[in-house]
């Protein structure tokens, strides 16, 4: 047995689509009311990555979309801030010299959204915004070499996109639209977490199908495994796909019942979901 198989023999991969779509729909039609509350929406709003990842991105839209959020700070007594501004890497130094409030910087990178790009290139990429003050990075599986079963690869990579970070948060993210099966989501799950993720993520929102209940609750289930038999924690990133404050409160739900509440804060919950500030302001 090589050390991968070893790895993932500790998880239950024998997963079932069906099994699980009806798991969720269950667990959703129980839980979801006496979650919907304004206590809950008011922390979901202090959960999102506001986001920019944009073509027609420049510092002057980075900047104004920063002088936002630190317009908000202290304004609600009711509502804390976003958790995290995200850009381009080429815009972290413009977000840290125009961020006031406390919140933190997050950048994509390592080829984002694609992730097909030379390894040294990724490598640079991370640790230039690293450097240029990045607390968080956000970066996509190798698909390629996970479909082909390269598991080497595929896992060294996020090694050294880890160790690049520093002492930056590595977000991991899985694009669960491509990868599509139970099964895929939670062996790139299992493999992104051995590799040094301290986040897993849905989807880069940019191509494939983004987050999908059955995604998020497969990947809570990854995590709990991962609790179990290792005592720490991993956060998770909700993106791609939260059009609405209902689908935001059924992510919610999904994480709160299959982890708990220890997992209910910025530090380990988060959703990348920049339409609904508005949403969930006027609520």
């Amino acid at each position: 047995m090589d050390k991968y198989s070893e790895v993932l023999s500790k998880y239950d991969l024998n997963l079932n689509d069906n099994v699980i779509a009806s798991e969720v729909s269950d667990l959703i039609g129980k839980k979801y009311n006496e979650n919907n509350t304004k206590d809950v929406l008011n922390f979901l709003f202090s959960c999102i990555d506001l986001t920019s990842l944009n073509m027609e991105d420049s510092v002057e839209s980075v900047w104004r979309l920063v002088e936002k959020v630190n317009d908000f700070e202290g304004s609600r007594p009711d509502i804390g801030n976003v958790a995290a501004v995200c850009v381009f890497p080429n815009f972290v130094n413009t977000v840290k010299e125009a961020l006031t409030a406390d919140v933190k910087i997050v950048s994509v990178a390592g080829g984002f959204p694609f992730s097909q790009t030379f390894p040294e290139i990724k490598i640079a990429e991370v640790s230039l915004a690293v450097a240029d003050g990045a607390d968080e990075i956000d970066i996509v599986i190798n698909a390629g070499a996970f479909f082909d079963d390269e598991l080497d690869t595929f896992c060294n990579e996020i090694l050294e996109l880890k160790d690049a970070c520093r002492e930056s948060t590595l977000k991991v993210i899985l694009e669960t639209g491509l990868l599509k099966t139970a099964f895929n989501i939670k062996k790139a799950a299992v493999l992104s977490i051995y590799s040094g993720a301290d986040f897993i993520k849905t989807s880069t929102g940019k191509v494939y199908p983004g987050a999908s209940f059955e995604a998020v609750y497969v990947m809570c289930e990854t995590i709990r495994e991962y609790y179990e038999l290792h005592h720490k924690k991993i956060g998770i990133k909700i993106s791609g796909g939260v059009r609405t404050v209902e689908d935001a409160v059924k992510y919610y739900t999904i994480v709160r019942e299959v982890l708990g509440n220890e997992w209910l804060t910025p530090e380990y919950f988060r959703l990348g979901a920049s339409g609904l500030t508005n949403a969930l302001l006027s609520l």
